[in-house]
């Protein structure tokens, strides 16, 4: 009998265009989409980062972007910012690293005692989950277990994103539609990783609602795949 995970509710919101990409081009920062959002939807956005107990990116979104992660348009607490960044080579002058919001930077074993005492010196926590890159189900749990993180948010670039669904760490997800098409074999999609090889391996959702907010289409899926 497979031993039950213990990880956190997680969610992944993302603003996607029609044809799926989440940037203008491979590089470009996602703020240059995002803008284009109905302020009702961006409101939408930081209403929902108040519900969460804590946010997700991962680090390579943090070196393009440099986001904040907090509650700015609504009332409500910022949540917790974790950031994967396996060697531990996360910017020193990120936005995230700043004492607005507590932050949580998961690394691996490998990474550099140096880097690691750095990026504590700016008075965030460090943790180690995995032993070459980021453990991700290690890292849910550390949340539950150390920071009592029972809603997590995720609002991953392709990589981060694919990983999450691979573990099978996904319960749901809300896309704000852009009425926009970017093209570009190699602009970022939602989820990115490796080709699967037939059906049985697609990611199976269940929509539970759709609905206007301003002018942007929201919809809202339950991630229904097994183990």
């Amino acid at each position: 009998m497979a031993t039950e995970k213990i990880r956190p509710h997680v969610m992944v919101m993302s603003e996607i265009t029609v044809d799926g990409k989440l940037t203008l081009k491979k590089g470009a920062s996602s703020k240059i989409l995002m803008k284009y959002m109905d302020p009702a939807t961006d409101i939408l956005l930081h209403k929902t980062r108040a519900e969460y107990d804590a946010i997700m990116v991962g680090s390579n979104t943090i070196k393009i972007d440099n986001s904040f992660l907090t509650v700015r348009h609504v009332k409500g607490e910022s949540p917790v910012r974790v950031i994967p960044n396996s060697m531990a080579d996360i910017p020193l002058g990120s936005n995230v690293l700043g004492s607005d919001a507590p932050t949580i930077i998961a690394v691996c074993e490998k990474a550099p005692k140096e880097r690691i005492e750095a990026i504590r010196a700016k008075g965030v926590d460090v943790v180690v989950a995995g032993k070459d890159s980021v453990d991700l189900p290690q890292l849910m749990e550390i949340l539950v277990k150390d920071y009592a993180v029972s809603k997590l948010m995720v609002e991953g670039g392709p990589t981060l994103n694919y990983y999450m669904f691979q573990h099978r760490l996904v319960d749901e997800i809300r896309l704000i539609h852009l009425p926009f098409i970017v093209g570009g074999s190699d602009t970022p999609s939602l989820v990115g990783g490796m080709h699967i090889e037939s059906e049985d391996e697609m990611f199976r959702l269940s929509l539970k609602n759709h609905y206007l907010c301003g002018t942007n289409l929201v919809t809202e899926y339950d991630v229904i795949s097994g183990e």
